[in-house]
């Protein structure tokens, strides 16, 4: 079963190919749905600059939401981590915890 991460951010592919040791396991992208002589048949998909990939919290890109089906690109290093935070502004959110505080009941004397 597919796993979803916490958090994962959209990028344009573009963007993720500026960075010098960027590359791309194409085998892993997602299949699309084509007709072929009439047939309806699942194609993988071809990366183009203007398509989107994920960027997940742990640094590792996919062709989906999912972190661990599709993987592009895996090889994290220090300095893709650089790339990701100074070039791509990626951060992952902190959510604080929200304390809900019982009010009292005005209804009963």
């Amino acid at each position: 079963m597919a796993i979803m991460g916490k958090y994962c951010k959209a990028y344009l592919i573009k963007n993720l190919r500026q960075f010098e040791q960027w590359t791309e396991n194409s085998e892993n992208t997602r299949k699309e749905k084509q007709e072929i002589d009439g047939k309806e048949v699942e194609v993988k998909r071809a990366l183009m600059d203007d398509d989107f990939l994920y960027l997940q919290e742990n640094y590792i890109v996919t062709d989906g939401i999912y972190k661990d089906e599709n993987i592009i690109f895996d090889n994290v290093t220090p300095e893709w981590k650089e790339f990701c935070h100074k070039t791509l502004e990626f951060e992952i959110p902190v959510y604080e915890a929200v304390q809900v505080q019982a009010t009292e009941s005005s209804g009963a004397k």
